[in-house]
């Protein structure tokens, strides 16, 4: 055994953990973390997940090979996984993206399911991609899970624009998951769809349980916040892996249950927030499981199959372009009547078209199936890559631009000039 290794026992049998590997990625994450602060700093917008996701190239068996895969560091990632998309369905209020939002959000996810599906179809008559299946799939998706830290950081969550940009983004979420469970799965679409209703029904008894019971909950969880108990973030930790476990012993994919979870949370504490909970669980989760899941990512990506040929980095430079097509002309093009200011419709195009998360799940699931080559995969893991560092940074940009057209200018005598808001 070499003294970068621990062995531990599980019942009978014997197993050794990594433990150089897992300080290698452990403290990848916090260098990531404190790069993108120093550049913050100096106003320089580079999103944490890409700096991760670099870092974890970098610290793999490719470049430097400071850190392994083993079956520990990999659970750790699985659970950042799940945390991230709790946070994907935590911050989705029913309340507030239903009606408008969401049906808008649901035809232009639709839209970009036909584009996508289109598109990868012409890629695989041509002999680009193997599936079109899956490619379309991984075009059609949407981060909002990453994208939630710099909405919530500069203020976006609580606008108008922010309602529109969640509700799209949670469909685009939540539909290529859908599409995981029931179509890029091993098993046949109507046993998934069997097992999808029995988990909803599930999920839908707990969440009735939970909120019935909130109002003897809440107010535990309140006495506890600042005390080492911590009620609330102890048992929202228990539900997110309850759920997670469920969905993949169901053989549903563990991101539903994470999902599950966030909605089930938000929807307890919708009238009852508890004061410092989101901080309190986004340290956690933030800053112990998420990164782990990045920075897995990055040590896993094949760049040598990526840089092998000009191909491959000709089909990472395609596939960022119709990310942008596939998620982008549907904000462009539905969303003229509630954003009238195009600056608005391009920063929403920038944002949906930011992908990472999912299309490192569907690439993972795509080779393990044989239905794809790993320099593609790889190429479509760099696009999204390359989505999550520009598209926020353009994203911001478009709305500060459109911020300073909704500002009237003043006139010469000081009085302000301009359309005046119509009160509702």
């Amino acid at each position: 055994m070499s003294p970068a290794t621990l062995p531990l026992v599980a019942g009978a049998s014997t197993f050794s953990v990594d433990t150089g590997s897992f300080l290698a990625i452990v403290a990848t994450s916090a260098i990531a973390a404190t790069l993108v602060t120093v550049a913050g700093g100096r106003n320089l917008f580079v999103p944490v997940v890409v700096v991760e996701l670099a870092l974890g190239v970098v610290i793999g068996p490719q470049v430097l090979d400071l850190a392994r895969v083993d079956a520990f560091t990999q659970f750790f990632a699985d659970l950042g996984l799940a945390m991230l998309f709790f946070f994907a369905g935590y911050e989705i209020d029913i309340e507030r993206i239903r009606g408008q939002p969401l049906r808008l959000a649901l035809y232009g996810w639709a839209m970009s399911l036909a584009l996508a599906y289109t598109l990868g179809g012409a890629l695989a008559a041509a002999g680009v991609v193997v599936s079109l299946v899956y490619v379309g799939s991984a075009l059609a998706t949407t981060a909002i899970g990453t994208l939630l830290p710099i909405l919530t950081d500069t203020g976006e969550t609580r606008t108008r624009f922010g309602t529109y940009l969640l509700a799209a983004g949670a469909v685009g979420e939540f539909g290529p998951i859908l599409l995981l469970t029931l179509v890029l799965s091993t098993q046949s679409a109507l046993h998934n769809a069997l097992i999808l209703i029995a988990f909803i029904g599930l999920a839908v008894a707990v969440a009735v349980v939970a909120v019935r019971s909130s109002h003897r909950t809440v107010p535990l969880f309140e006495k506890t916040i600042e005390k080492s108990s911590q009620l609330a973030v102890r048992w929202i930790v228990v539900l997110v892996f309850a759920l997670t476990l469920l969905a993949s012993d169901l053989g549903l994919d563990l991101l539903l249950g994470g999902f599950a979870a966030g909605l089930i949370t938000r929807q307890v504490l919708h009238k009852q927030e508890v004061p410092s909970f989101d901080s309190k669980l986004t340290a956690v989760a933030f800053g112990v499981f998420i990164p782990f899941f990045f920075v897995m990512s990055g040590m896993q990506l094949d760049i040598d199959a990526l840089f092998a040929s000009v191909s491959g980095v000709a089909k990472l430079a395609l596939f960022f372009v119709l990310f942008l097509v596939v998620r982008g002309t549907p904000a462009l093009l539905l969303y003229r009547g509630v954003l009238p200011l195009r600056q608005d419709r391009m920063a929403l195009a920038l944002f949906t078209a930011t992908q990472l998360p999912l299309v490192v799940a569907i690439t993972t699931v795509a080779v393990d199936a044989g239905e794809m080559r790993s320099s593609t995969a790889a190429a479509l893991v760099g696009a999204g890559a390359l989505s999550t560092l520009a598209g926020p940074l353009h994203g911001l940009r478009m709305r500060r631009i459109a911020a300073l057209k909704r500002v009237p200018p003043p006139s010469t005598d000081g009085a302000p000039t301009g359309e005046v808001p119509v009160m509702p």
